[in-house]
């Protein structure tokens, strides 16, 4: 019997091909996200390492205090350093400074990724070289008017050594000429980030005070015990100012942080691998089936000879387990390619992955061979029952007589109850109001679409009708003949076109959502903000209060209002305070009161309609409140406003609020202009406030294309994900009508010769290609819809805006991507059987 399996596995290369691909395809993605993950984990983790090389101790300042100018205070000063050195066991203490510095690129554009530009402080030995920061060209930064860079920051920027470099940290724009280009391994900066290196007093005067450090790195002498030398340090150590860590532990947090980082992306990489796994079921058990039916009268014969019923299916699964270890050895080989060039494409948009080889892991290569293997034997499990079924009797017919019609109301009721509790549980997702509800929002989603699979066979019949009566009507005999072929077997036209159904369901739900949330997020664009410009920073370190008369006193400025909050507790209840100019506000910001008026004393506050319902608080009232600082002030309600973005629980005068603030900084700033935004208004503001790197100046069309573009992006690697279902849907189609035209070879010749034109043979596998196609997709995309209609309501829980709004012209175009789908399926198939020879095809077995 096994040796009868491998035959029929080289006897049938051309019929399985289709079905190898389909295993095949879904193999190389497992296998791709697996290599994927433990090359940039070990990437990263090597990085990490190599820039922990000599760390024993890391002391580092706890909490350190900013005042009002800005500047962070430490415990951590050069005579503890000093202490530190004299230790037993020490060699070597490194006084680091650190911050953020945003450099400014080409054309002005900031380079980097936020919090992830870093600014050190050179530290040259008696070499006068830094061998944490090797050169590469120049030499380290010795006074306040010179930088170094990192050499791939150097490159991003566009700066050559003796160019003169701008930048900003929190305030107005500093430059300093380049002196040198260094190298690091930092992974916060190989990840896209940036690094700028200046002299220590230079470094402190920017980020501290004169003395003072954010981390004392230990080395240890050769021999030293590094938990012993950690509890020596701890010893010397003030009390609540500072903390020691050993470099062991350090490591270990790091490895497991970088895990944590590659979770998300491997998780979301395997789920869409899943998907295109489990279309591929569909196409293999889809091909076995028809497989066995061709050769039911051999495994008839094989019964008759003394074959057992237990041994046919061994056979067949035997055969299963073949094609699914060739195609996953294949796949696998495919899939180390896909991790090399998803590595490339991610470095390319600014992910920055250290460099390193590329890992293959022996669980990726046992994960990877043993789930192409069991999917394609879970998937021809079925169709081996089916062929131990056949009676011996069967093999001494002469005339082969057509396979009699299952019933389908076992499947049929089977995927009614599936559907109707997967309906009944999306209807009650309707009802929920936390976004902590998502699990069984995707628990539905998954029961509503197992079940209409399971309806599939039973709605195939009126969708394919209803094609049926539009390709008879335009082209005659040969649609009509097309629809009658898709109706023979819907258990097959059901199985062909879920494939199909699966990967559109998921795009048009991820389209529908995402179309109706980005209208949302415009829509409240443009209901909380009146002003033309939103005004902050790149790294949300905040505005210099100061800055905002200079933009209130521009020509083309009709008002300007400043944003900057504190936070206070009343009644029990903690609340977040907006501090604004009173005046100014309702200039700049969409105010809707339920009830009251806004505030303008500086005892008084507004609250938002959630806060107020939440609390119990009204218009009239009057509130004991105590602010983080502990002081405390009476606070009158003035009024309920609709809520708003732009604002916390509750906005009032900024002389409220900057009492509490340790710094009086603006988070944002609103600008209304005259004549309504324009580029040189805009250039103006840019230039009163410095014309800093950090700066973001936006105005409405800014905001929109903001967030349009963040939605756009999840739903192209979406649509890029998916796309991997949909072809292996797209080779379903192909197999399905490749394996047709085989089983009904004497049926054409009929046709051919009671006149049928090759022409017709064509249009007729074509059309039928057609209907099968577009009843996936009609399916496909009902269910899509559904389900983010259903689901949306946990959408709108955190977008008050947002209302279900159908792209109607996405849908259509994946319909006609459906419909182009079915053409191209069809060419193949189509050829081959205008092909057929007509006699030949008459005298076929």
């Amino acid at each position: 019997m096994l040796r009868t399996a491998l035959r029929n596995v080289l006897a049938h290369k051309a019929r399985l091909m289709m079905t190898a691909l389909a295993v095949l395809l879904g193999v190389a993605f497992v296998a791709g996200t697996l290599i994927f993950s433990d090359t940039v984990g070990s990437a990263v983790k090597k990085a990490s390492e190599k820039n922990l090389d000599g760390v024993a101790v890391s002391v580092q300042a706890i909490d350190p205090d900013t005042g009002k100018d800005g500047k962070r205070t430490t415990l951590l000063d050069d005579k503890l350093a000093d202490k530190v050195r004299a230790l037993p066991g020490v060699q070597s203490v490194r006084r680091d400074v650190t911050g953020t510095a945003t450099l400014a690129g080409p054309d002005g554009i900031p380079i980097g990724n936020g919090w992830q530009n870093r600014a050190a402080n050179y530290q040259p030995g008696k070499d006068g070289k830094d061998s944490r920061y090797p050169l590469v060209q120049g030499r380290g930064p010795a006074n306040g008017g010179e930088i170094a860079l990192a050499e791939a920051t150097a490159k991003a920027a566009g700066y050559a050594l003796g160019d003169t470099v701008r930048f900003a940290t929190d305030g107005p724009v500093l430059t300093k000429r380049l002196v040198g280009i260094v190298t690091t391994n930092d992974p916060q900066v190989t990840a896209g980030g940036s690094l700028a290196l200046f002299d220590t007093a230079t470094a402190q005067k920017m980020y501290l005070h004169p003395g003072q450090f954010d981390e004392l790195v230990v080395g240890a002498a050769p021999g030293t015990d590094q938990k012993a030398l950690t509890a020596k340090v701890r010893e010397i150590l003030p009390k609540d100012g500072a903390q020691a860590t050993s470099g062991t532990v350090i490591a270990a947090e790091q490895s497991r942080m970088v895990t944590e980082r590659n979770k998300a992306l491997s998780q979301t990489l395997l789920t869409f691998a899943g998907i295109a796994l489990f279309v591929g079921i569909f196409i293999i058990a889809n091909t076995f089936t028809m497989l066995i039916s061709q050769r039911s009268r051999e495994i008839a014969l094989l019964r008759a000879v003394g074959a057992s019923r237990r041994q046919v299916v061994r056979s067949v699964l035997a055969e299963a387990g073949l094609l699914g270890l060739i195609s996953s050895v294949v796949g696998f080989a495919l899939g180390a390619g896909i991790a090399v060039g998803l590595r490339a494409v991610l470095d390319a948009n600014g992910a920055g992955f250290p460099d390193g080889p590329v890992i293959i892991s022996p669980a990726a290569v046992l994960s990877s061979l043993a789930v192409g293997v069991v999917v394609t034997v879970l998937a021809a499990w079925l169709p081996s029952r089916k062929a131990a079924k056949i009676a011996p009797v069967e093999a001494l017919n002469t005339v082969e007589a057509p396979p009699a019609p299952r019933s389908l109301v076992i499947r049929n009721s089977l995927g009614a109850l599936v559907t109707g509790l997967g309906v009944a549980v999306m209807f009650y997702v309707t009802t929920l109001k936390s976004s902590d509800d998502l699990p069984i929002a995707m628990a539905g989603s998954m029961l509503t679409m197992t079940g209409v699979i399971i309806l599939a066979p039973l709605l195939s019949r009126p969708l394919v009708s209803l094609a049926g009566l539009v390709t008879t009507r335009l082209f005659g005999i040969g649609g009509k003949l097309a629809k009658q072929n898709a109706l023979r077997n819907p258990r097959r036209t059901a199985a062909t076109g879920s494939a199909l159904m699966i990967g559109l369901t998921l795009i048009t739900g991820m389209t529908v959502v995402g179309n109706s949330t980005q209208q949302a997020m415009d829509k409240m664009t443009a209901k909380g903000l009146k002003a033309d410009y939103k005004i902050e920073t790149s790294t949300f370190t905040g505005l210099d209060a100061g800055l905002s008369k200079k933009v209130a006193d521009l020509p083309g400025v009709e008002a300007v209002a400043p944003l900057r909050g504190a936070s206070f507790e009343a009644g029990g209840y903690y609340t977040d305070l907006t501090g604004t100019d009173l005046t100014a506000v309702g200039k700049t910001v969409q105010l809707d009161f339920t009830s009251g008026s806004p505030a303008h004393a500086a005892d008084e506050i507004s609250i938002s309609r959630t806060a107020a319902k939440e609390k119990g608080w009204h218009t009239g009232e009057t509130l004991n409140a105590t602010f983080d600082d502990k002081k405390t002030a009476k606070l009158k309600i003035t009024g309920v406003y609709e809520d708003n973005p732009l604002f916390d629980s509750a906005f009032g005068a900024t002389s409220l609020v900057d009492p509490h603030m340790t710094q009086v900084k603006n988070d944002k700033l609103l600008v209304k202009a005259r004549g309504g935004a324009s580029e040189e208004l805009e250039k103006q503001i840019r230039h009163a406030l410095g014309d800093s790197p950090l700066l973001k100046v936006q105005d409405h069309a800014d905001l929109r294309k903001e967030n349009a573009g963040k939605i756009d992006t999840v739903l192209y690697v979406v649509y890029g994900l998916l796309g991997m279902a949909v072809i292996i849907a797209v080779v379903g189609v192909v197999n399905t009508l490749a394996m047709s035209v085989f089983e009904r070879t004497r049926e054409i010749g009929m046709l051919r010769a009671i006149g049928l034109a090759r022409a017709g043979i064509k249009q007729m596998v074509r059309l039928e290609s057609v209907v099968i196609s577009l009843f996936g997709a009609v399916l496909g995309t009902g269910v899509g819809v559904f389900l983010s209609w259903a689901g949306g309501n946990l959408v709108s829980q955190g977008l008050p805006t947002y209302e279900l709004l159908l792209p109607w012209g996405r849908i259509g175009l994946f319909l006609l991507l459906a419909l182009v789908v079915g053409v191209l399926a069809a060419l193949w198939p189509a050829r081959r059987a205008a092909r057929l020879n007509m006699l030949e095809a008459i005298g076929a077995q």
